[in-house]
């Protein structure tokens, strides 16, 4: 028994020489590096290709330090690619930049004397006769050089910031140069980005408001025919309403972080894809995504819900889901099953307790053979209240 015991320790000991918990670097041997070390990697999203449109996972509203964010443009391109993105919108405060004031007084031995940061908060009042100073299409270059190293696409933009009680948020896309976009009115702002061949987003309708009731500006700006997109959902919110909204006045519907800080803290901290605006394009070209958005084909993604228009949502779950006959039993029971194909998951409801449908998984269910399949996918949306309703016939 003694040996055994021996045998054993001798065994164990020698396991523990073997799995060191460190490494030596190939360059410089004098370096040990733990072997359970995290290195950055990409979150794989999978998704299908839908009526020949390739699906491009986008985020069109983020901000960084050079409007109000915490970060910087080139580690928003990282943070984009790390959480699985293939594009993202560059869409900085024009009317307010509240770092401006830190970043003057930290380089304030490079300017001249008595220099201070201007019109940097304009949301409520106009800007004085000194006009805004600052570059504002500089984080856009910044975010467009960084993501050449990692092949993601990045969709110029700014975003038209009034007071939200009375007028709103309005994100531009496609914008050609920010710096020509403010005017003290903000329609005037957005005729101008308009001329740029800028594709308008209604930011969050429902921040700051008790309601999705239409305000007076929006009575009169939704009949101008200036907007072409609506935020159903922005970071923790999600408005049904919005959708309605958005099918009344033909507007592509949108998903977006509205991020300031890091997108950890929101999402993968509590296992989470980040919001996402799911573009069905050729390609992720600039062209082909503004193609996209102008047909109005996304669907906005949060938390494990995604919305749009009715149609697209069962193209894309039929697209997702895979249909498969198992068996037939004398009484005539078909057993059929249900694959997920994708990396989301689908609340399914056959009229009873709803069922969840897993990434990549399977599930098994039973109907009288020659009779339809149908239920109702429970975590998409088509309208204020309502689900899209699949269909499948054997």
């Amino acid at each position: 028994m003694k040996r055994l015991v021996s045998l054993a320790i001798l065994a164990f000991s020698a396991f523990l020489l073997n799995a060191q918990p460190h490494f030596k670097v190939a360059s410089n041997p004098d370096i040990l590096r733990h072997d359970g070390a995290i290195f950055p990697s990409r979150v794989n999203i999978v998704l299908p290709q839908v009526n020949g449109y390739n699906i491009y996972k986008a985020d069109l509203h983020i901000h960084t330090f050079y409007s109000d964010g915490h970060v910087s443009p080139e580690f928003r391109v990282i943070e984009a690619w790390n959480d699985g993105l293939d594009v993202l919108a560059i869409t900085e405060h024009i009317e307010y930049r509240s770092l401006e004031r830190d970043m003057m007084e930290f380089m304030k031995g490079y300017v001249k004397e008595g220099a201070e940061a201007i019109n940097w908060s304009i949301v409520s009042t106009p800007a004085d006769k000194r006009g805004i100073q600052t570059d504002l299409d500089m984080s856009v270059r910044l975010a467009q050089k960084e993501a050449e190293k990692y092949g993601l696409t990045i969709i110029p933009g700014a975003e038209i910031s009034r007071a939200p009680e009375t007028t709103g948020h309005f994100n531009v896309l496609f914008t050609t140069d920010n710096d020509a976009i403010y005017h003290p009115d903000p329609i005037e702002s957005m005729k101008k980005a308009k001329a740029q061949g800028a594709l308008l987003i209604h930011n969050h309708p429902g921040w700051k408001r008790p309601s999705l009731d239409m305000i007076d500006f929006e009575k009169k700006l939704y009949p101008m025919g200036l907007l072409d997109g609506i935020e159903v959902m922005n970071q923790l919110d999600f408005y049904p309403r919005a959708i309605e909204r958005a099918k009344e006045y033909g507007l592509y519907m949108t998903s977006n972080t509205d991020m300031h800080t890091s997108t950890y803290e929101y999402y993968r901290l509590n296992g989470a894809l980040r919001n996402m605006t799911l573009i069905f394009a050729k390609d992720k070209s600039l062209e082909s995504l503004k193609e996209a958005l102008k047909a109005r084909r996304t669907l906005a993604y949060s938390f494990g819900t995604l919305a749009g228009e009715e149609q697209l949502l069962v193209d894309f779950f039929n697209a997702s889901v895979s249909y498969q006959s198992v068996s037939v039993d004398a009484k005539g029971i078909r057993t059929y099953e249900l694959r997920n194909n994708t990396s989301l998951s689908y609340t399914l409801s056959f009229g009873a307790d709803p069922i969840v449908l897993e990434p990549f998984s399977v599930v098994r269910r039973t109907v009288e053979d020659g009779k339809k399949i149908e239920f109702e996918v429970l975590n998409m949306w088509c309208a204020q209240d309502e689900h899209p309703t699949i269909e499948i016939k054997y």
